[in-house]
């Protein structure tokens, strides 16, 4: 099949089933979102004052009824600072269960331990937002018979909800917990912020493992995961190290040319007609697009401009600007630095969100439908504003979907910073490798060397040059990037499908092949 981005889609991958090819980013939902089905969460029962406590996170396990081809989801909270996934694979390994399907928010550096199990049959199928380092570098070359399926963190509720990822057991890390299983991770020694994707899991998982490092007296305030849905219980001495949270994409950007991209791209906002009272924002995990917050913050006080809402990763930015009034709310879905969290503990205009309400297409109205303005990061973008978040200059899986074409799909101004080349390879290319966010989303690209207006939007790109704004035509700045880098050669693959990446309504909007490489080694 060949999809309205013209990309080439299987019509059926053994161990996923018939695919449905991308038609647009509002298609499914204008045809009848209403034929898609729907699954009930489990039924469950406890008797009165029946214990939930397990001594240690094996025996919960082992009481979780554990099997061969079972489903396991975990979060990604505390991102590089998590161990729970791997501590939990490594019991599952050592009980000889096989064919796991991992469904994961998100996996990242942490979890390169559990690669020898991809390799060994123990876990067979996986479905995340984002896969990176050894763990995408191993996939990216074949060594899994089944596609992964990269979900952005709205179409992982979706493929929750309608069933096509039904998890067998859920292990839910908390800062905090009490002994029924109400949890957050607002506070305690490990505190992370909003646990806010793990919310579905704990809803729709046959049984629920929350794990905790700091056992509180009953009841644990807040109730971001409520008990009803919570089968057993295990403390610990650690659930992770918060201090690994704010890393590699999650940290301001110190470069002088980052900053000034964020700086450009803060001018666009200011000029685009959307920075009034009342605007709602959102900025992405890339260094750059963090930095913007710093930027519009400024400009805000200098107009006076009160705006609605933040939503979505929040950083400290985000919180002072709460505390300084700029905004009447925080959404906050995932806290980006631990330091957040004592902002969600104590503020109540700070609001913890679960995932459904934050990206969610098939509900009655998600937040990000609601957006003004989103700045999101890129690793390239191509001539039509098609945008690539998962797949590096190289061909590894690296990055993460996770909530890019969510928020682009719904803001009214989409603006994706990124430098023009990196390390002499133009980000700017005539076609991606891979698309994870369509160019009909996306309206504005910030670089260092200038500014691109999406063809789509109007009189917007007259209006950023009478304001001064260096605006030129993105296949212009393709051309004079090319002239700088020179232009790579095409990369090699094989015809082996090893990712699926799909839209955020469940449709494919790309796959991605194997690297065809004459050698490749596991890391030992």
């Amino acid at each position: 099949m060949i999809n309205s981005l013209g990309r080439k889609i299987p019509a059926f991958i053994e161990g996923i089933g018939r695919l449905e090819p991308f038609e647009g980013a509002y298609a499914k939902i204008r045809k009848g979102w209403m034929d898609e089905p729907t699954i009930p969460p489990p039924n469950k029962a406890y008797l009165p004052h029946q214990s939930k406590l397990c001594k240690s996170l094996e025996e919960a396990i082992m009481r979780s009824n554990p099997h061969d081809g079972m489903t396991i989801s975990f979060h990604h909270h505390l991102r590089n600072g998590d161990v729970m996934l791997v501590q939990t694979l490594n019991i599952l390994h050592n009980m000889g269960i096989r064919d796991i399907t991992l469904a994961s928010s998100s996996l990242l550096e942490c979890h390169d331990p559990i690669l020898p199990y991809l390799q060994d049959g123990t876990i067979t199928r996986i479905f995340s937002s984002g896969i990176r380092s050894e763990l995408g570098r191993a996939i990216a070359h074949g060594l899994m018979d089944i596609p992964v399926v990269i979900q952005s963190h709205g179409g992982r509720v979706r493929g929750i909800h309608t069933g096509k990822v039904q998890i067998d057991l859920a292990v839910i890390a908390a800062s905090a917990a009490d002994c029924e299983g109400n949890a957050t991770g607002a506070h305690g020694k490990s505190a992370f912020g909003s646990i806010g994707y793990a919310v579905i899991d704990a809803r729709y998982a046959k049984q629920v493992i929350v794990v905790t490092d700091n056992l509180v007296d009953y009841p644990c305030i807040p109730l971001s995961i409520t008990q009803n849905f919570v089968d057993y219980v295990v403390e610990v001495d650690s659930i992770g190290d918060p201090s690994k949270i704010a890393t590699g994409t999650t940290r301001i950007t110190n470069s002088p040319m980052d900053l000034r991209i964020a700086k450009l791209a803060a001018d666009v906002i200011e000029q685009s007609g959307c920075f009034k009272p009342g605007f709602s924002f959102q900025v992405g995990a890339g260094g750059a697009s963090l930095a913007v917050a710093k930027y519009i913050r400024a400009k805000m006080k200098t107009k006076g401009i009160k705006g609605s809402f933040l939503l979505g990763g929040i950083t400290s930015y985000c919180v002072d600007m709460l505390n300084d009034g700029l905004f009447e709310t925080i959404f906050d879905v995932q806290s980006f630095d631990a330091a957040v969290s004592n902002s969600l503990f104590t503020n109540r205009r700070h609001i913890e969100v679960p995932a459904a309400l934050y990206a969610n297409p098939f509900n009655c109205g998600c937040i990000t439908n609601k957006l003004d303005v989103v700045v999101l990061g890129a690793l390239e973008i191509d001539v039509d504003f098609n945008v690539n978040v998962i797949t590096g200059s190289e061909g590894y899986i690296r990055g993460a979907s996770g909530g890019h074409s969510d928020t682009a799909s719904g803001a009214t101004l989409t603006v994706v910073v990124c430098p023009s080349f990196r390390g002499r390879i133009p980000i700017i290319k005539k076609r991606v490798h891979t698309v994870v966010t369509p160019g009909e989303t996306v309206h504005v690209l910030v670089t260092e060397r200038g500014i691109c207006v999406s063809p789509a939007c109007g009189d917007l790109a007259q209006n950023l040059k009478k304001a001064g704004l260096m605006v030129k035509d993105i296949h212009d700045l393709e051309k004079e990037v090319d002239l700088i880098t020179g232009v790579p050669g095409p990369l090699e693959y094989t015809d082996k499908i090893v990712g699926l990446v799909e839209y955020r309504d469940g449709t494919i909007i790309d796959v991605i092949h194997q690297i065809k490489e004459k050698q490749f080694k596991l890391p030992v």
